[in-house]
């Protein structure tokens, strides 16, 4: 017997316990309920769901039931999202619970053991959930790269193409620079194009997709005399290390330019990103320009030291005649391994550096000490007391994305231990060992668990030298992102500001490169 949508939620929410079911069939049970709540329009439906994952969750599950379970948690969250939120609330509402534990389960699901042993098609539905997740938030990098992923699964995923080229055209509305701009306006075409072709679409992704379409082809039209970009036929460099190097970068993500966003081309090969014309005082100097020279430096520079900390071949002189112990824990000493360290620590500086130059570009007001890039979004450096009234509501997409990437990180203080990154907290604990302790890298990391181990070194932190090199790369990642954040949410700002200002004079200022030659 069929029963109606009434009847099957009304079945399905009676269950209190999936006790008696097998995993499989309780996880099912869960997918068809949170599915269903949405089309009836139950938030507590949702709300139930959550309390019987919780509870599955503290049972034995295979690893791609456990990856499932996660999924299903990132739907029901982002559903009760949509469903106990009024449709016309703010849409620059930047603090959403909802958000948080959507993300948190998706990142769970996708570094799941049981990812990989997926159907193909559920792998892209998590790739895609989180892309768009992060979209929304400002975070349209990492959504690039998200859907870019599940694009390499399956070229032809029309949800995929369709929402790539949302976030490439919304990115492309943030840059200063407009011939970038047109070149991810071209790129987010293709991809619309795409999905607008593709036979499996949703009405109402279709009509969204639609929608976005028309205005990049305005927005085409309007710069129809602008010539396409080659963004093949640049040099990478004369010498076989510095193209080797490029192309290293390139294929990571990792040159601080927006074109590298869309693939390892090789017109991105080259650190362009800087802060946009920022308007100051008569009285004040080019403070802004100079502190993101640093900034870029500091990351650039921690960039080549990863690079050639992962790269390098055989033991460097430098590391001859020093006198070491074997403790016969496979301890990791050498250059390459410091160097990877020092692009740890300097990454990870580096997103607090971003607090301290919106502290006072913003004019925050907040003591130096305290502007933690964790910490400065809210009264008085509490969560407890809500995001301060300059952050709540406000249009700056680029600037949400940077306080989205904030909830990145772990703080041990109250209202901060909680992170959407599940490894955050290893992560800051690892700096605090890296600054302050004792951090040890080992080459292969064995522990024994039934037996207790007497050569153990029990004053260190350890960690595998490649998961240490793995999150490093992911700090530089953040570390990229943050930089970008910065500059485009500059560039919100300073639109905001002319905006308002009207007819009032403006004298120019303008600063000259600083060539390579000088770089001594």
């Amino acid at each position: 017997m069929t029963m109606n949508p009434k009847e099957l939620y009304e079945s399905l929410i009676a269950r209190t316990s999936l006790a008696e079911l097998t995993p499989e069939a309780a996880i099912q049970h869960l997918g068809l309920l949170i599915d269903v709540s949405l089309d009836a329009q139950r938030p507590e439906g949702l709300r139930h769901a959550i309390i019987l994952a919780g509870e599955l969750a503290r049972t034995p599950l295979t690893p791609v039931d456990a990856v499932t379970l996660d999924y299903f948690l990132g739907n029901a969250w982002d559903n009760l999202r949509r469903l106990s939120r009024p449709e016309n609330h703010e849409a620059w509402e930047w603090q959403q619970e909802e958000f948080e534990k959507e993300i948190t389960h998706l990142r769970l699901a996708l570094r799941g053991e049981g990812f990989a042993e997926m159907p193909a098609v559920r792998r892209r539905q998590i790739l895609t959930n989180l892309g768009n997740a992060m979209s929304e938030l400002g975070r349209f990098i990492e959504a690039t790269e998200y859907l870019s992923r599940a694009l390499a699964d399956d070229a032809s995923f029309s949800m995929a193409q369709g929402n790539r080229g949302v976030v490439l055209s919304r990115y492309a509305q943030t840059l200063y620079d407009p011939g970038h701009a047109m070149v991810l306006i071209r790129r987010a075409r293709e991809d619309l194009g795409a999905a607008l072709r593709g036979r499996t679409l949703h009405p109402g992704a279709k009509k969204f997709f639609e929608a976005r379409a028309a205005w990049v082809e305005e927005v085409l039209k309007k710069n129809a005399r602008r010539k396409k970009v080659d963004l093949e036929g640049h040099s990478l460099g004369e010498q076989e290390a510095e193209v080797q190097y490029r192309r290293w970068c390139l294929e990571r993500g990792l040159f601080l330019n927006p074109l590298n966003d869309l693939g390892p081309h090789p017109i991105a090969a080259h650190d362009v990103l800087t802060t946009p014309s920022i308007t100051v005082g008569l009285d004040e100097g080019p403070s802004y320009p100079g502190f993101f020279n640093q900034m870029k430096q500091e990351f650039v520079s921690a960039r080549y030291l990863y690079y050639e900390g992962v790269s390098a071949e055989g033991s460097h002189f430098s590391d001859r005649r020093v006198l070491l112990y074997n403790t016969l824990d496979y301890p990791a000493y050498s250059l390459s391994v410091e160097k990877v360290k020092a692009a740890f620590r300097t990454a990870y500086s580096l997103l607090d550096k971003a607090a301290y130059f919106l502290n006072d570009y913003l004019k925050l007001g907040i003591p130096e000490r305290r502007a933690s890039f964790k910490t400065f979004w809210y009264e008085g450096q509490e969560r407890k007391r809500g995001l301060r009234a300059e952050f709540a509501k406000r249009p700056n997409w680029p600037l949400r994305g940077l306080f989205w990437l904030s909830k990145d990180l772990y703080e041990p203080v109250p209202g901060f231990r909680e992170a959407v990154e599940p490894d955050a907290e290893k992560l800051a604990e690892i700096r605090n060992h890296l600054e302050h302790k004792y951090l040890k890298i080992h080459d292969m990391l064995v522990r024994r668990q039934d037996l207790p181990d007497p050569l153990a070194d029990t004053l260190a932190f350890s960690v595998a030298r490649r998961d240490f090199e793995a999150k490093a790369l992911r700090l530089l990642k953040m570390a990229r992102a943050a930089l970008i954040y910065l500059s485009l949410a500059v560039h919100s700002e300073e639109r905001r500001k002319a905006a308002g200002r009207g007819e009032k004079p403006i004298v120019p200022m303008f600063l000259g490169r600083w060539e390579d030659d000088w770089k001594l």
